[in-house]
């Protein structure tokens, strides 16, 4: 791509945990720390930003103004009140990028005279620069912004584009996906303790066990079928446990699991 993007200023609103990773991921692409400005409520988390990442801190009428690209790092319910207090300040042609978890392009553009919007469903993965983030671009964006944002989102991760009704979807995958896994840790965690392993030993073992695992489900270039048919020998130690989780229709428990995290998403929307 065109690195169009030299020519953008781009606002950060909210500069909590995830506008800080965001904020470095946009810095980690190459994009010029003078063409950033940030507005964060609390003068003290604007200071340290600010000292850290030398961009600069602005009035909240100023970023919006100023702005070619916002991104809305706020919580879903902020999202309205702070498009309504800025609306009238934003450039014509402004995108906004917003982060709040199942608010819809609809909502974002009717409570900000019509501004073109990209959605994101990002994880918490992201502040380690492992994240999943998923963009949906409304009605008018610029191609060139889209992969201006999907392209700084890659330096936190992975990011790909999909149509807004999906969203719901991702939210159930990607987004609530994390704490599926530490959940199913923490159970592997306390089985292993009753069978007689210490929990430090418990931990060590279930946490590097999941970490060689990932690694191998991104590196090896096989499917996860492949792979776990490769640890499990007919009759094996392997082939008992999953015996177990099939008896527990470990897989109808997974699909209601995530059903039911899309059906939240939609509600919550």
């Amino acid at each position: 791509m065109s690195h169009a993007n030299k020519s953008y200023n781009v606002g950060i609103i909210g500069v909590g945990i995830m506008g800080e990773a965001l904020l470095a991921g946009l810095i980690n692409s190459n994009f010029p720390k003078e063409r950033i400005s940030i507005y964060e409520k609390r003068e003290e988390r604007a200071s340290e930003i600010t000292s850290k990442y030398l961009v600069k801190s602005l009035g909240l009428a100023k970023v919006a103004s100023d702005s070619d690209v916002i991104l809305l790092v706020t919580k879903p319910q902020d999202l309205g009140g702070l498009l309504e207090e800025i609306r009238d300040s934003l450039k014509s042609d402004v995108t906004l990028v917003s982060f709040a978890a199942g608010k819809t392009i609809d909502f974002i553009s009717s409570h900000s005279k019509g501004a073109k919007v990209i959605r994101v469903m990002p994880n918490t993965p992201v502040l380690i620069n492992k994240g999943m983030s998923a963009l949906s671009a409304g009605p008018g964006v610029d191609r060139e912004v889209l992969s201006f944002v999907a392209n700084f989102l890659n330096n936190c991760g992975k990011a790909l584009v999909v149509d807004e009704e999906l969203q719901n979807a991702v939210t159930a995958t990607s987004g609530s996906g994390p704490a599926y896994f530490f959940a199913f840790v923490e159970e592997m965690i306390k089985s292993a303790q009753q069978l007689g392993l210490s929990e430090s030993d418990a931990t060590t073992l279930t946490i590097q066990t999941i970490i060689g695992s990932a690694a191998m489900l991104e590196e090896s270039g096989k499917s996860p079928t492949t792979l776990r048919e490769n640890v499990t020998s007919p009759n094996g130690t392997t082939a008992a446990a999953l015996n177990k989780f099939n008896e527990g229709k470990l897989g109808e428990l997974i699909s209601n699991a995530m059903r039911a995290a899309r059906d939240r998403s939609q509600e919550l929307a």
